[in-house]
């Protein structure tokens, strides 16, 4: 009985030590640049981008009707009538209001088809990663794409975003070659907690929206 209880006391010393020295390969990715650094993410930012290039168009001449009248209201200021520039402040009001309301319009159009792609490659993407992790004996990836993410320092060489994008193409249709596609980050580069811009995120560049006119002396 003693040797049977010395011979199970021993093995389990052995399987805690063996616990406490067998390595946690960690590794981190920036989920976010993945999905986008692939060739089939790239190839969905140019169309989305494409997509929304017409009623950014809609927007800018919008905007420069909007600049045009102004000018013509500050010209006024001095000797057209009260009628005419009151007329004029309601012009510009209407048409600020609208261009607003297709900003919002356009960004909320852009976003839900953004959101809609980003979980599709999304998907195909985790399924990748998650084979990369087993073939590679990871026992945790983070991702460290979001602002509040709780990693505040990783040692270089612990990123694996870069060989999953190339994993990813590799086994993509029609792939000819596992090279990485540019603009994805280097594996092993320094751990950013700030999220990866994402494509065409703004629908009007270089757009702002103009400040009510203000209204004449008088006017109602």
């Amino acid at each position: 009985m003693k040797k049977v209880l010395f011979i199970g006391a021993s093995l389990l010393s052995s399987s805690l030590a063996f616990a406490q020295t067998a390595p946690t390969k960690v590794g981190i990715i920036n989920i976010q640049a993945a999905i986008i650094g692939t060739r089939e993410g790239q190839a969905a930012a140019k169309a989305l981008e494409a997509k929304s290039l017409p009623k950014k168009k809609d927007l800018e001449n919008l905007q420069a009707d909007i600049n045009g009248l102004k000018d013509k209201l500050g010209k006024l200021s001095s000797v057209g009538s009260d009628e005419q520039k009151t007329s004029l402040a309601r012009d510009i009001d209407a048409k600020t209001k609208s261009f607003n309301r297709q900003v919002e319009d356009a960004q909320a159009e852009l976003d839900q088809e953004q959101g809609r792609l980003l979980n599709e490659l999304g998907g195909k993407v985790l399924a990748v990663l998650d084979k990369y992790a087993k073939d590679n004996g990871f026992t945790l990836i983070l991702d460290v794409s979001a602002q509040n993410t709780p990693v505040m320092f990783a040692a270089n060489g612990s990123d694996v975003t870069q060989d999953v994008v190339a994993l990813y193409d590799k086994n993509a249709p029609g792939a000819t070659s596992s090279a990485a596609p540019s603009g994805s980050p280097a594996s092993g580069s320094p751990v950013s907690a700030a999220p990866v811009t994402t494509p065409a995120k703004a629908v009007t560049p270089g757009i702002t929206r103009p400040p009510a006119a203000p209204k004449p002396a008088g006017a109602k």
